[in-house]
């Protein structure tokens, strides 16, 4: 490429984590692992729900899109820099570039609506438990989920948009392991000023709304629970939430780690290490919140897993018959 700008750049190189070679076998195998496990964790769970008819509830349908969500949203990430890692390439194309900026904007959107939807459930559950059923019914949740695609789609096609307006200079080094927004925004030798404020407004009211309703619904709900008389009843209610509760806490806390470590060394490496966090380990955790906290998952696993074997015997059986 020539000096000056380029608007037709045909590719981008992401840096990774890490340029030492002897650290590249180490990274490509602890993301392989971690990305088996994401989708592997969340396939079971997507699974055992939807092979037990106990499981046919609100709460279990929000868990079911969320689990797909996290699929998706590792896939549309993970996959690329583990080919980058294997093949010592740091090449991705424009198309794949903003490609990626669309899906992994589409689904971190959606997995944020999801969150607030859930809490939302668990509130009607808690503070309004003899009109749960009249209120989450199944329009109402399947018109809550449908809401939720729509706003993630508007916001992540608008994104992509406004970054395939920009014009880009001859430094096209993404100082990342995936095309983030607002790493390719600040590549940009064009002015970004309308990119930045639509991000930002973006932000805030897509992150910011379903923060403050997850706050709100869960000041409600533990209010409702101080109400609670007995100890077991307080118990009983907060076991409901604990698992939504630390799913929660873990995808915030982590989106939240990583713009604070990202500003205070002001460093984009950093910010790149800890976006692993929200990424990946994130996804990867969410199966083993709800399998290990929740009896219902657990008790669908297990007659999950005891079919499976029963089918496979079966099949083993017929095979063998003449």
């Amino acid at each position: 490429m020539g000096p000056g700008n380029d608007t037709r750049i045909s590719e981008f190189l992401l840096l990774g984590l890490s340029n030492d070679s002897e650290l590249q076998p180490l990274i490509f195998g602890l993301f392989l692992s971690m990305y088996v496990i994401t989708v592997f964790g969340n396939l079971l769970i997507i699974l055992a729900i939807s092979s037990d008819s106990h499981l046919h509830t609100p709460m279990y349908f929000f868990l079911t899109n969320l689990s797909f969500v996290d699929i998706c949203f590792t896939s549309a990430i993970i996959p690329k820099m583990l080919v980058n890692v294997q093949t010592q390439s740091k090449v991705i194309t424009y198309t794949g570039c903003i490609s990626q900026i669309c899906f992994s904007t589409l689904f971190a959107g959606w997995d944020n609506f999801l969150l607030a939807v859930m809490a939302y459930d668990r509130f009607v559950a808690i503070c309004h438990p003899l009109h749960y059923t009249v209120i989450m019914n199944p329009w109402l949740c399947g018109l809550l989920v449908l809401v939720s695609w729509i706003m993630s789609v508007l916001n992540s096609l608008l994104q992509s948009l406004m970054v395939l307006q920009l014009s880009f200079c001859t430094e096209v080094e993404i100082p990342h392991f995936f095309c983030e927004l607002h790493q390719m925004i600040q590549l940009a030798c064009s002015d970004t000023f309308l990119n930045d404020t639509v991000m930002y407004i973006s932000a805030v009211l897509l992150a910011g709304g379903p923060l403050a309703g997850i706050l709100y619904s869960y000041s409600k709900i533990i209010s409702s629970i101080h109400r609670i008389s007995s100890a077991q009843g307080k118990y009983k209610a907060f076991s409901t939430c604990a698992s939504h509760l630390s799913v929660v806490s873990l995808f915030y806390c982590t989106v939240l780690g990583v713009y604070l470590s990202s500003a205070a060394t002001q460093s984009s490496h950093a910010g790149a290490v800890a976006s692993v966090m929200y990424t990946v380990v994130s996804p990867m955790l969410n199966p083993f919140i709800y399998s290990l906290r929740n009896r219902d998952i657990k008790e669908a696993l297990m007659r999950f897993f005891r079919m499976a074997s029963i089918k496979m015997t079966s099949v083993l059986v017929v095979k063998k018959c003449p």
